[in-house]
């Protein structure tokens, strides 16, 4: 499981016109489930977001968690975050997982980060075509894999 996490003074997404879900200070959160990925990627995952410490403290160093500052969180499932572009010039996608293993594993998540005391869990449309809009704060931004975190 792959996310790219950006620290955010607000985040919003929209679909057909209409807001999905919008959070202020804290993390947007693209999240990108590949074949083979089961709850413990996504539990390793959000327990590890969580208590990133990304956010600054009065001397101005990256040493407060989400929870320390009462941060918001919106997730957006990616499946183009899965693309493999090793060969030719069009991607491939073959590694994301199947909607009805991607969404429930999705979803699995956003509850993972709610039980790790986040404040707000806001949410895209799982399949939708959205428009994300973000002002990034840093700016900060993170690539993490699930993969690469110790169990």
């Amino acid at each position: 499981m792959k996310a790219i996490l950006q620290r955010v003074s607000r985040a919003c997404v929209t679909v057909d016109n209409a807001v999905a879900g919008e959070v202020a200070k804290g993390f947007l959160i693209l999240l990108g489930v590949e074949q083979g990925d089961d709850e413990t990627e996504a539990r390793v995952l959000a327990d590890k977001i969580a208590g990133l410490r990304l956010f600054t403290d009065e001397n101005d160093k990256m040493n407060l968690s989400l929870a320390d500052i009462d941060g918001e969180v919106l997730v957006i499932s990616n499946f183009t975050l899965c693309a493999d572009c090793s060969h030719g010039r069009r991607p491939s996608f073959i590694r994301a997982a199947r909607p009805e293993t991607a969404e429930p594993l999705y979803e699995f998540f956003c509850e993972r980060l709610l039980q790790n005391g986040v404040r707000r869990v806001e949410k895209g449309v799982f399949g939708a075509d959205m428009q994300v809009s973000l002002l990034n704060d840093g700016p900060v931004t993170i690539d993490i894999n699930s993969k690469d975190l110790k169990r």
